[in-house]
């Protein structure tokens, strides 16, 4: 449904967002948007994809949408190609890995450490394990403990299902470390602490210098809080209808819901028919 009006220049790049935008509450990709990224191949519109994912939580889409460009997990704090060689990568500094795994611990959130590669966990059974595990094809790794963690973290993860737990620890992380980590919701449930430079405004950046495609030419798409820094990049930003209310607002444009093929129907109205 279209809520704005959108005009020039032609886009040139879609970058998307996965869980909530491309895939399915499901986590699947139907057959109309398998077919909108094949009508944008077509058209000799470049299609990338950015998410919180790690890189091989990301490897299952590469096939089936037949990509070339490069993947931007973690909100863009590590960047592979489609063989997960890695292009960029931002790490956490060591000093704050372990403040910042103490802040989460004190506010009652499990904890999820991602360095390189890898998954960390302390308990294969604790809160979302099985579902991410589920939706990303690949299982952590159970240690004791994460005392020894400090090198190499790309991504910490508070997990809750405590709405509000996640809020306050989200504010008690800018207001402990302010603009030295970057702190955003993935799900409701997720709060990401990555790099300050590792979110999707810059991996607009990243693949608008790569390709020499200027900013005002790239369309981004998402449904969450990770996603509005790509918004306010892109010259073209679409919100899925499934998102919360105030990312809507900071998008160009609103689509449907992803269980309603919002990707598709996005790529059909503003893109294809620019």
């Amino acid at each position: 449904m279209v809520i704005a009006a959108v005009s020039e220049p032609e886009i040139r790049l879609l970058i998307s967002d996965v869980d909530g935008t491309l895939l399915t509450s499901k986590k699947v990709l139907t057959e109309r948007s398998l077919q909108a990224v094949d009508e944008l191949r077509h058209s000799g519109i470049l299609f990338a994809i950015t998410s919180s994912r790690p890189p091989r939580g990301m490897t299952m889409l590469v096939d089936p949408l037949h990509l070339t460009t490069p993947m931007s997990a973690f909100n863009g704090g590590l960047i592979t190609n489609s063989s997960l060689d890695i292009i960029q990568e931002m790490k956490i500094d060591e000093p704050l890995v372990q403040p910042v795994i103490e802040l989460l611990r004190a506010h009652a959130l499990s904890i999820w450490v991602y360095r390189d590669l890898e998954w960390f966990v302390l308990d294969q059974d604790g809160s979302h394990v099985r579902h991410e595990a589920s939706a990303i094809h690949f299982e952590p790794t159970t240690i004791a403990t994460f005392d020894d963690f400090a090198s190499g973290i790309a991504k910490l993860v508070g997990v809750s299902d405590d709405g509000d737990a996640v809020a306050a620890a989200r504010e008690a992380l800018d207001a402990s470390f302010g603009n030295n980590v970057s702190a955003t919701s993935s799900q409701t449930y997720y709060l990401d602490v990555t790099h300050p430079d590792a979110n999707k405004g810059k991996v607009v950046d990243f693949l608008s210098t790569l390709y020499g495609i200027p900013t005002e030419a790239i369309a981004t798409i998402g449904d969450m809080h990770n996603d509005v820094a790509m918004f306010n990049r892109s010259g073209l930003s679409i919100a899925m209808g499934n998102g919360p209310h105030d990312v809507q607002l900071a998008a160009s444009v609103r689509t449907t819901t992803n269980d309603d093929d919002g990707f598709a129907h996005a790529v059909e109205h503003f893109i294809l028919n620019r």
